[in-house]
């Protein structure tokens, strides 16, 4: 009987048996296969262990039994200290559209340096900088610059509590907004439990946590008491728990009937889906923008924007009494508009405003996740990638996919596969930003074809392991 003549169940066995045959040695035996060739990683690593926590500075570095250390980044790769090469799906967490070590943004970095690293005063660079973010996000009628995504989602609800007047906050089940104290709630399930100890219970209960349903969300506006509504517009953790456009809409709509401000959180996707951001790919003008990673090019920097009137607060009046001490919303910040951060942010703005940039990455990534869902369809792991615009996302969990005409849901976890996957696909060259990853002006047809057989062979070794 011919192949295509047998039940589904033999071809994919048989499908499963042809991929498992082709995978290398190396790869069925990721766990030794990494361990052996990174002993500068792990030399490192337990050295670092006796100086930072578990030994790494940001948590979605850690990784069993220890992390990679790298020396060097061009283009899309990046290298070990082992001398490992890897096509890159991190790209410095989401910041480099352009790529590691773009030359146009080295070159306005380099020429900044002698000219000073910090100034301690305003700057014509910072001007420039601001100049062109207004001219790319439709909300940015004023701009605020901070040090990080953090400091500028801090800020926005802020101005939006003291614009208002109202303390409440609605957030999404599963979005992610920084770490400070009243982003903590609601981050990781379960959703009662914040993602960080220390966080006064007092603050947690400022912020009204809702799931991705919008007749929730007119019932909580309904009662007045909400300042603001805060959202990552293409979906919890940039896309993991998606959103579409018809409900960023809603919330548009909602949030001006019952008098309540609109935050676009576009820390991730400012820059990235469009030169004007997710708000400009969907025709939606929130009233205050948070934005970071692509905004500075690669460097550290942040920054609100959003309607004149509500950033007028952090304007000095010396004509209002009680104002300046009181009424405004102070904002220091050592690093708020570094000159290094605004010279890479110009230079890698000005290249996003061209617009060519967003067509390749789109395309590569509409390519990857097609790719990977046909290498992933003999594990019976249908529709296991997905994503928007430049992202994507990998869902080992079989429990989500749906079966039989069933629509796949979307859940936020971190399974025993993660790891795994992660790890197969190091050994194989292939650096993912935990089971996802956003591609780069870098990244090449090459490197997405490269990154579908890795995802073959390295489901085929977790299949074989029997963690899929």
């Amino acid at each position: 009987m011919a192949l295509a003549e047998q039940p589904r169940e033999t071809q994919q066995a048989h499908q499963t048996h042809q991929a498992r045959q082709a995978t290398p040695p190396e790869v069925m035996d990721y766990e030794r296969s990494y361990v052996e060739r990174r002993a500068g990683s792990q030399r490192l690593y337990s050295e670092a262990v006796g100086v930072f926590p578990s030994g790494v500075t940001h948590d979605h570095r850690f990784l069993q039994p220890f992390p990679i250390y790298c020396t060097r980044g061009q283009g899309a790769r990046k290298w070990d200290v082992d001398g490992n090469e890897y096509v890159d799906y991190v790209g410095g967490h989401g910041a480099l559209l352009l790529g590691h070590s773009h030359p146009d943004v080295v070159r306005a970095v380099q020429e900044q340096m002698p000219r000073g690293t910090h100034l301690g005063a305003g700057h014509e660079a910072e001007v420039r900088w601001g100049q062109l973010v207004q001219r790319l996000v439709p909300s940015a009628a004023r701009v605020k610059f901070t040090a990080s995504g953090t400091e500028a989602t801090h800020l926005a609800i802020r101005l939006a509590r003291s614009f208002s007047g109202k303390t409440r906050i609605v957030k999404f089940e599963g979005h992610f907004h920084g770490w400070h104290d009243y982003a903590t709630a609601a981050v990781e399930p379960p959703y009662d439990v914040p993602t960080s100890s220390g966080v006064p219970a007092e603050a947690l209960a400022t912020m009204l946590v809702l799931p991705g349903d919008l007749v929730a969300v007119e019932q909580a506006l309904a009662a007045g008491d909400v300042g603001a509504v805060i959202v990552e517009p293409t979906g919890g953790a940039w896309g993991t728990l998606p959103l579409d456009q018809a409900f960023c809409e809603g919330l548009r709509r909602l949030t001006k009937q019952h008098d309540a401000l609109l935050i676009f959180d576009e820390v991730i996707t400012g820059f990235r889906c469009s030169p004007g951001g997710a708000q400009t790919a969907y025709g939606i003008t929130p009233d205050l923008t948070t934005m970071a990673k692509v905004l500075a090019g690669g460097l550290p920097g942040g920054a609100v924007a959003g309607r004149a009137d509500v950033m007028s607060i952090l304007e000095f009046d010396g004509n209002r009494p009680g104002w300046n001490r009181g009424g405004r919303i102070a904002h220091p910040g050592t690093f708020n508009g570094n000159p290094l951060s605004a010279a890479a942010g110009i230079a890698c703005l000005e290249i996003v405003a061209r617009g060519d940039v967003h067509r390749h990455v789109n395309r590569l990534a509409e390519l990857l996740r097609r790719g990977m869902n046909d290498a992933a369809r003999p594990f019976g792991l249908d529709g296991c990638v997905y994503g928007t615009f430049s992202m994507f996302h990998v869902s080992l969990d079989r429990s989500l996919l749906g079966t039989g005409g069933e629509a796949r849901r979307y859940a936020k976890s971190k399974g025993a596969a993660d790891a795994k996957l992660r790890r197969a696909m190091l050994v194989q060259g292939i650096d993912l930003m935990g089971t996802g990853g956003m591609l780069s002006l870098a990244h090449t047809e090459a490197d997405v074809e490269r990154t579908i057989a890795a995802f073959g062979h390295a489901l085929a070794a977790l299949e074989h392991e029997g963690v899929l």
